[in-house]
């Protein structure tokens, strides 16, 4: 069976369970080295623990740029194999990944002019800022290799190959807890070790992700000749020419890939606002959220894994005007994903104290941290249908539609939620803002792909309307 048979022929349950489970895996792991991180890093105490949650904010702007590249090519490649156009797709490719390449390496050394600005922009207070300064050096120096895995991560999973996207992360995640352990207290080089852990899994599975290309294992090519316009006729091209395909490519690219960047810039002005208005109530204030905001991401990573594993489904089968597998696939990914987010809050609700504990034996964190802990996640079985719509939207091409649920979701309902309760309620409302903003951005998505369903075709390949 091809790929493209594999993509528009297996029944939609079995093909986003096969998607998602590797994705799931992806996800997960790429948490957990996360809460590895936080974990360790807090035994060096308060102030480094808040230091990993205050970069985590740059970190954010870092997978925002691989996930503007990866899922604005992705939903186009993923469209063109749909549409039996595979010349199309490795052009898209290339130039996802050579501009996200080009674009991290700037990013990287403008943040080296401006480091300690940076950090106090960040929301460092002075007794975490030492810490921050040392770690973000070396997220910094993997800047490049950390978008770009985002970028081949994502071209891999549009292509229906999440087994060889997980490869590639699951091998990053091993990396990054090993070195934890070995540069931090084997070396004894403290917040150093975790950064320098952080940084070489990004490398190796950057390395690992690209070698999946290099060796052939996909469909799509990146190569620099793909960047090329006519690029079999054997003749003289134009740089002129050559440019405006380029422009024009990424202008594609970046439209389709605005959502995920505003989610992610949204996420980051998030983390950051968060860690400005925590701080006024301590290091430990920092600490708590920073450990909450992980480990509610780590319960919502198996949600949108599964909504990831739709994604493929939805651009290909779109591409390909199938049009009763992406309703299909649209329900299951919801049912699914209810199930599943429903299940694991349950148990962290149950324990939501000792997790705490688990990353920082500190009795006023674990305060904190309980009570934001189970706001949040119990608020999370409300975004199922938040991010299936979205990622629905951006998979099909709705980019409009896509934008504007992302920035709802992403921050628009947060921010003034988060900036009224915290005057209101003080450290009450910093922690009871993200439940609010996650009722809020529910209630867009319904009529959203209502609306949308309506204009499909209800036979396969008519156009859409």
């Amino acid at each position: 069976m091809t790929n493209y048979e594999k993509m528009t022929e297996t029944p939609v349950p079995s093909l986003i369970g096969r998607l998602s489970i590797p994705t799931i895996i992806s996800m997960m792991a790429t948490t957990i080295y996360n809460l590895v991180d936080t974990a360790f890093v807090g035994r060096l105490g308060n102030s480094a623990s808040g230091a990993v949650g205050i970069v985590f904010g740059y970190m954010t702007i870092l997978q925002a740029i691989g996930f503007m590249f990866g899922q604005g090519s992705g939903s186009i490649i993923s469209r063109r194999l749909g549409a039996r156009k595979t010349d199309e797709a490795s052009r898209i490719a290339s130039t996802g990944f050579f501009l996200a390449f080009a674009i991290a390496v700037l990013t990287a050394l403008f943040s080296f002019l401006f480091l300690d600005g940076i950090i106090e922009l960040l929301g460092s207070t002075p007794t975490i800022a030492p810490y921050a300064r040392t770690y973000l050096i070396f997220i910094l120096c993997a800047a490049p290799f950390s978008v770009t895995s985002f970028v081949l991560n994502n071209i891999l999973r549009f292509e229906g190959k999440a087994m060889f996207a997980m490869a590639g992360l699951l091998t990053g995640g091993v990396i990054n807890i090993a070195g934890d352990a070995v540069f931090m207290f084997g070396l004894k080089m403290g917040i150093a070790g975790a950064g320098l852990s952080t940084a070489l899994s990004q490398f190796f599975s950057f390395c690992i992700l690209l070698s999946m290309f290099i060796r052939h294992k996909t469909t799509s090519v990146i190569s620099l000749w793909y960047l090329l316009p006519d690029r079999d006729e054997q003749r003289f091209i134009p740089k002129r020419t050559i440019c405006r395909q380029i422009g024009e490519d990424a202008t594609d690219i970046i439209a389709t890939g605005v959502p995920s960047l505003l989610r992610q810039l949204l996420n980051s002005v998030n983390t950051i606002l968060l860690n400005s208005l925590a701080g006024a109530y301590g290091d430990e204030a920092i600490a708590a959220m920073s450990i909450v905001s992980r480990v509610a991401f780590f319960i919502f990573s198996i949600a949108l894994g599964i909504g990831q594993g739709f994604q493929p489904v939805a651009g290909f089968n779109f591409g390909a005007k199938r049009y009763s597998r992406v309703r299909q696939g649209y329900r299951f990914t919801i049912l699914l994903a209810e199930t599943l987010i429903i299940i694991m809050s349950a148990a962290v609700l149950a324990g939501s104290g000792n997790i705490i504990r688990i990353f920082r034996d500190d009795e006023e964190v674990i305060r904190i941290g309980t009570r934001a802990l189970r706001l949040q996640v119990g608020a999370q079985i409300l975004l199922p249908v938040c991010m299936a719509t979205e990622m629905l939207m951006q998979s099909t091409g709705q980019r409009l539609a896509a934008a504007v649920l992302s920035a709802l979701r992403g921050g628009v309902f947060f921010i003034p939620a988060l900036l009224i309760l915290s005057r209101l309620r003080g450290l009450y409302g910093i922690e009871e803002a993200q439940p609010v903003a996650f009722l809020l951005a529910v209630l867009p998505a319904i009529p959203v792909a209502y609306l949308f369903f309506k204009r499909m075709p209800e036979e396969d390949g008519k156009e859409m309307k």
